[in-house]
């Protein structure tokens, strides 16, 4: 099987989706020029109507996706940064993913929302905030995060063709991580988690980049402790199933992510294990996230957020 670049995997997906269906189009700013190369040269297949450029505005570029998305069409809209999209929180997260429930499933919004994030490329705030903690609280709205190219091409596929609000936040630490990609068209479940690594020792749920670290990790400690490694891939809905079963093994947990800590996606997981599965733990859910303060530029950030060391303390913690 072929490689291909996680940024270049997402492209293929939408190019796929663009040929087979005439109601999809891309509209955002500057995905003419391709800042980021998933819309590098698309303009040139599909031409000015199929791949919208829009001013520097995020109520524009929501606005346009979201009534297009009410009439019929498969709008992508993105957001270049996906911290952008705050600007617009009530539009792409309370309106738009409430719709489809409050018309009684009678009005879908077949409307995909995307951009980039990720700390650690010196990005600052502005650019880096993962978005995915508030948008996972958000009713209606699915929210996936593919964390390998394979995934990336399913999961943006599966979302293209989905009736339900889908926000793809994608990290630009692994943008051009390769891997087997397929050429041909497939879909991957929206909410279900991936096991990237089985193990029985300690479960360590991790996405994107941090994903990459744990599995670095794991290969390290393989001698001393067997780790099962799971993508979540879906923050709305979560896949506890996976989670639990996993958790029924190695009776310990590790849950790694980039977003902050308090009220975040490890939070709720945590706060779910505690209801539903207490019984199972044989030590303290360990959490690896970011501190509660804004992201800062520059070098300071590879103090701040996660890394591979701090996984390994934390497995090695519950593993006492």
């Amino acid at each position: 099987m072929r490689e291909l670049a996680y940024v270049n995997a997402i492209r293929e997906a939408i190019q796929q989706e663009m040929r087979r269906d005439e109601t999809v189009f891309v509209v955002g700013q500057d995905v003419r020029g391709g800042v980021y190369p998933h819309t590098l040269d698309l303009i040139e297949e599909f031409g000015e109507e199929r791949i919208v450029d829009t001013p520097i505005s995020e109520s524009a570029m929501h606005g346009t996706a979201f009534g297009s998305a009410l009439q019929g069409y498969r709008p992508i809209v993105d957001f270049m940064f996906a911290s952008t999209a705050m600007t617009v929180f009530t539009e792409t997260a309370i309106m738009t993913g409430q719709q489809y429930f409050l018309h009684g499933s009678k009005r879908p919004v077949p409307l995909v929302m995307t951009g980039a994030w990720g700390i650690g490329k010196r990005t600052a705030n502005d650019h880096a905030m993962p978005i995915h903690g508030y948008y996972s609280r958000a009713p209606g709205l699915r929210v996936v995060i593919p964390s390998t190219p394979y995934d990336a091409k399913g999961i943006f596929t599966a979302a293209i063709r989905d009736n339900n609000p889908v926000m793809i936040p994608w990290c630009t630490g692994i943008m051009m991580l390769k891997g087997d990609v397929p050429e041909e068209s497939y879909e991957l479940p929206l909410d279900k988690a991936s096991v990237k690594r089985a193990g029985s020792d300690v479960t360590v749920l991790a996405n994107s980049e941090q994903l990459q670290f744990a599995l670095k990790v794991a290969d390290k400690l393989s001698d001393e402790i067997s780790m099962e490694v799971i993508d979540p891939i879906s923050f709305s809905p979560i896949d506890m199933e996976t989670i639990l079963s996993s958790l029924e093994k190695t009776n310990r947990i590790v849950i790694v992510d980039e977003d902050w800590e308090s009220g975040g996606f490890a939070a709720t997981v945590s706060a779910r294990i505690v209801e539903q599965a207490f019984d199972l733990l044989d030590a303290p859910i360990q959490r690896v996230c970011f501190p509660n303060m804004p992201i800062p530029g520059g070098y300071m950030e590879d103090y701040l957020r996660p890394n591979p060391e701090k996984i390994e303390s934390a497995v090695r913690y519950v593993c006492a």
